[in-house]
């Protein structure tokens, strides 16, 4: 049984593979801190909770954007899965994917899993709009290849900046204001950050497909795309499992 774990800046996301199916997922905020044996307790709970057998685990691939996070999710493989765990852009680890920028020792693994987790489960040229910490608007070719992208702050941290640098600007919700004119405080932010956020999303594909000149299929993923699942008038499919059928991919290539 396969455990994938993709460690993102904000949440990190465990994932069960049985060799046929996805049979489990767990999302869990990311603490560079916890220990390997911190997660070991937490997984074994969570897999008794699903009626499945933690020592039925015997490879691990991994995620990482937090460099700090590595050396403990590396013990988790080794003292309780007995298994030295796959991570992503290390030198041992094939992706089998082309990356055609000029500074391919520059992209984050998780742009790269996301573009093989696109190319596996959609067709043709794709966008990949992934909502988190960051937004980040990645490009695939048909053939799957890594053609660049956009990084843009994430709504949440974008929230948050307006929070700590305006001290009389409360902590609000993100949600659909009523109108566009805020009548209040909280309404005015909400228009702002959601509507903005919205356009900046739908812009900045609009600009990527004028610029590419082909057809492309756009795909949002992420903790934060579903808040923009009805909103958005560029995003063609929502999928959440992009990055975890990439790592899925990435572990056949390697095994």
């Amino acid at each position: 049984m396969l455990l994938a774990i993709d460690v993102g800046n904000t949440n990190t996301v465990f994932g069960l593979h049985n060799g046929d199916d996805w049979i489990a997922q767990w999302r869990s905020a990311t603490d560079s801190t916890k220990t390997a044996d911190d997660y070991a307790v937490w997984l074994s709970q969570l897999c008794r909770m699903e009626g499945l057998s933690f020592g039925l685990i015997n490879a691990c691939i991994i995620s990482s954007v937090v460099p700090q996070a590595k050396f403990n999710f590396r013990n988790l493989g080794r003292r309780y899965l007995d298994v030295d765990p796959l991570f992503i852009g290390e030198e041992n680890v094939k992706l089998g994917v082309p990356i055609r920028i000029s500074r391919p020792e520059q992209v984050g693994a998780d742009r790269l899993v996301n573009a093989i987790g696109a190319h596996y489960g959609h067709e043709g040229a794709l966008i990949v709009v992934d909502s988190g910490t960051a937004t980040t608007f990645d490009i695939v070719g048909e053939d799957g290849g890594f053609e660049g992208g956009i990084i843009a702050p994430g709504i949440n941290l974008s929230m948050k900046a307006l929070h700590d640098a305006a001290a009389s600007l409360p902590r609000i919700a993100i949600q659909r204001p009523p109108s566009v004119i805020g009548q209040d405080t909280v309404s005015a932010m909400q228009s702002g950050v959601f509507l903005g956020y919205l356009d900046l999303i739908d812009g900045l594909i609009r600009r990527i497909k004028d610029e590419y000149g082909k057809p492309m299929t756009v795909i949002g993923t992420g903790g934060v795309a579903s808040l923009f699942q009805d909103e958005s008038q560029e995003i063609n499919v929502f999928d959440p499992d992009v990055t975890i059928r990439g790592l899925l991919e990435i572990h056949r290539r390697n095994t």
